[in-house]
C-alpha cells in the first residue's frame, strides 16, 4: 500500500515534554487533517532484585487524577539512546544501578495521535546507590513479588499499560531463563 502524502504540517504548540502539530494528508483521493502529539519517546525499566521482587514507583498522575503504581520511566533526551535513558531513569527514580540490562520490547503508546514509542528494559544484578529525583518527581518506591503484582493487575490496582506490559514480559523472560538453567 502506498503511504499517504503529507501536504502540510504545522506545529501549533511547543512544550517541555511534547509538541502538537496539525498535518494535512492526502491518501489516494481523500484529504484529511490529523492533530499529532509529538514526543521523543521514553525508556521504561523493570528492576528485578535478587530476591525476585520488582521495584516500582507510586506517584500522583494528574491526568488520571490519582496515585498510580508504575514502573520507573522517563522521556528520552534529544537524540538519547533508549538503553542510556533506561539506565538514567533506573538510578534517578529507584536509586540502583544494574549489572545487566536487556531490552524486552518497544511499542507505540497510542499511534492514532501520539508519536511516542516506549522502550522497555529488564534490569538485574542490581546495586543500590541513591535516588536523584527531579524537583517535580514526588514518588515512593515500592517492592513487590511477581505473584503480588499479578494479583494487583487482576484486581485493577495497577492500571498503567507500560507497567502491565513490562511486568508480563519480564516475568516470562525470567521464567524462561530459569527453565533453561534447570
Amino acid at each position: 500500500m502506498p503511504v499517504p502524502i503529507i501536504l502540510n504540517s504545522e506545529t501549533i504548540y511547543r512544550g517541555r515534554v511534547f509538541d502538537i502539530r496539525v498535518d494535512e494528508i492526502r491518501d489516494g483521493d481523500v484529504e484529511y487533517s490529523r492533530e499529532i502529539v509529538v514526543h521523543r519517546g521514553s525508556a521504561v525499566i523493570v528492576p528485578v532484585f535478587d530476591d525476585g521482587t520488582v521495584a516500582l514507583v507510586r506517584q500522583y498522575r494528574h491526568a488520571a487524577g490519582k496515585y498510580l503504581l508504575e514502573l520507573a520511566a522517563g522521556t528520552l533526551e534529544d537524540g538519547e539512546d533508549p538503553e542510556t535513558g533506561a539506565v538514567r531513569e533506573l538510578e534517578e527514580e529507584i536509586g540502583v544501578v544494574a549489572g545487566k540490562i536487556e531490552k524486552l520490547t518497544e511499542f507505540y503508546v497510542s499511534p492514532g495521535f501520539l508519536t511516542e514509542k516506549m522502550h522497555v528494559f529488564l534490569a538485574t544484578d542490581l546495586t543500590e546507590t541513591s535516588q536523584d529525583l527531579e524537583p517535580d518527581e514526588i514518588l515512593a518506591v515500592e517492592r513487590h513479588s511477581f505473584s503480588a503484582l499479578r494479583d494487583m493487575i487482576r484486581k485493577g490496582e495497577i492500571e498503567d499499560a507500560k507497567t502491565i506490559v513490562g511486568l508480563m514480559l519480564a516475568e516470562i523472560k525470567l521464567s524462561s531463563v530459569q527453565k533453561t538453567i534447570i
